[in-house]
């Protein structure tokens, strides 16, 4: 597990900075909630009368004067968007960097094969991103002692759960685009993270473009739709893990045949 260590050394800086600033924004946001929850009442009405907006944001079907309302929409937007973004950045670089500077595990002057250095570098950005998100679980729990509220522990898990499983997609998917690029790719990976929160935000717009939801992860981690409801779609959450599979698949069948042409 030597690469495992040795990728997860060289991201601990990324990895220290975007957990402590998701997590402080979560903890701030939270300890701001009873005061902005004197006088909701007009608040919530006016959110709920801002046409497009209203809905882009699922403003219309939460209540924001309550707690778990409040949290689903101002602090599932910052997990869900830092959380996409620092999964894009892991993804997207992991095996450009290799391309890009012709490192000695990918020329094979070292006795070890492409797919261990895949999966071993896959392995770190999976572990990275699932303890992100154990810390800013506990934090974001923590918040809700603080400020003397209850925490709907279903309705929690679910929505932090669903949030997990998007920037695993998005990671996978950037991991494989990562094996086709010979430059640095933050440019790629932010970009489709923000395509796909974008998509999310027109579907919720227009029922038009209802059919965005089989292609954005956003859709399922939908944090009105999993508030009011207590649950997650499935069947998009299980396309969503296809989605990651293939990503995945396809770095390890280029550098398999690479193997194999060796």
């Amino acid at each position: 597990m030597t690469l495992f260590l040795h990728e997860t050394k060289q991201n601990r800086l990324a990895f220290l900075i975007w957990t402590f600033s998701i997590a402080l924004m979560l903890l701030i946001c939270m300890m701001m909630f009873p005061e902005i929850n004197t006088g909701m009442e007009d608040m919530n009405d006016m959110f709920a009368n801002m046409g497009s907006f209203t809905q882009a944001f699922g403003m219309d079907r939460l209540n924001f004067g309550d707690v778990m309302g409040f949290y689903a929409i101002e602090c599932g937007n910052i997990l869900s968007i830092g959380g996409g973004f620092f999964a894009a950045l892991l993804g997207i670089n992991a095996l450009a960097k290799e391309e890009k500077e012709r490192t000695a595990e990918f020329l094979l002057t070292h006795p070890i094969r492409r797919w261990t250095v895949i999966f071993q570098k896959l392995l770190a950005i999976l572990f990275e991103l699932l303890l992100m998100n154990m810390i800013v679980m506990a934090v974001s729990a923590l918040s809700f002692a603080f400020i003397g509220e209850e925490l709907a522990v279903r309705e929690f898990l679910l929505l932090h759960g669903a949030y997990t499983v998007l920037q695993l997609e998005i990671a996978c998917i950037c991991f494989g685009i990562s094996a086709f690029i010979r430059r640095s790719g933050v440019g790629a990976g932010l970009g489709l993270a923000a395509l796909l929160y974008f998509l999310n935000l027109f579907k919720n717009i227009s029922s038009q473009a209802e059919f965005l939801k089989y292609i954005t992860p956003f859709a399922y981690a939908e944090a009105a739709d999993i508030i009011s409801e207590s649950a997650v779609d499935m069947h998009l959450l299980a396309l969503g893990l296809l989605y990651a599979a293939i990503g995945i698949g396809t770095a390890f069948l280029k550098y398999t045949r690479k193997d194999i042409a060796a």
